[in-house]
């Protein structure tokens, strides 16, 4: 095994995840205790949770950066936490509903809105963290920049309203999915745990075909997110495959296609 990963097997990974067992690294505990004495730590989680963390890490030595690195000039930095986050994960973890305002591209405050927040993301391309919440009103499911909340309370909800509300939900992301299966080309196998760390924050399953030892990752994503997934594709580059999913198929084929006419190769494709 290679001393600088933690684990290449896919599937003792897997079933590492299914018992409920999580590994890292000394480093990765170090670094985690240092970010623990950051001053955000205390509003980014909760006491009990926090307690538990600098418990489990006691033993373990933070991560000494002033050995290792010195801070130059740099750009401004956007800080990862969102003071609305303790406040939205709240009404997300206890099924409250929400009113709020945004800020509209004039800069004036929108009307209040309700709704009922599903999920927070975080967009690791633009480094925001993003609310999907589900408006009552045009019964819908919507996504908004957290730093475009002016305002945000709580709202009681009632157990059949909520109920309902999360059906709609689920039809409606159901309706959005797409599907697409990318294969590994056998002789970068040994790069596997690279590949599926690409699509970590997707859902998918991962098949193995020992008589051709090809692993094929079928892939569930948003249809928002295919340019995302592209992203990752071109990334990997012959490592992977598209063999299913028919706009995924073309976007790579056009882009191989246009990558060759800036060479020279092949005249370029019509818009």
């Amino acid at each position: 095994m290679n001393p600088f990963e933690k684990i290449f097997n896919y599937r003792v990974l897997s079933r590492l995840g299914e018992s409920g067992a999580f590994l890292s690294t000394a480093h990765e505990r170090a670094w985690l205790k240092l970010m623990l004495d950051h001053p955000s730590s205390a509003t980014a989680f909760s006491g009990p949770t926090l307690e538990k963390l600098r418990t489990l890490l006691y033993q373990d030595e933070a991560l000494p950066l002033h050995d290792h690195l010195i801070h130059k000039a740099a750009s401004r930095e956007r800080q990862v936490f969102h003071p609305l986050l303790k406040t939205l994960r709240h009404c997300i973890q206890h099924k409250h509903g929400v009113r709020l305002t945004f800020i509209l591209k004039d800069g004036m405050i929108s009307p209040k809105q309700s709704g009922l927040p599903y999920r927070l993301e975080y967009s690791m391309v633009k480094r925001e963290w993003y609310l999907l919440w589900y408006n009552w009103k045009r019964r819908d499911l919507l996504s908004v920049r957290l730093s475009k909340i002016a305002s945000v309370s709580e709202v009681p909800v009632q157990e059949e309203a909520y109920a309902s509300a999360l059906a709609d939900i689920r039809g409606l992301l159901e309706s959005r999915k797409q599907r697409a299966v990318i294969e590994v080309q056998p002789e970068y196998n040994r790069e596997l745990s690279r590949i599926l760390y690409a699509f970590s924050c997707f859902e998918k399953e991962v098949h193995y075909d020992e008589l051709s030892g090809i692993y094929s990752v079928a892939l569930t994503y948003l249809g928002n997110e295919g340019e995302y997934v592209l992203s990752k594709l071109r990334f990997l580059g012959k490592r992977v495959r598209v063999t299913e999913g028919a706009v995924l198929k073309k976007r790579m084929r056009d882009s191989a296609m246009k990558a060759l006419a800036q060479y020279g190769a092949l005249e370029p494709p019509a818009e």
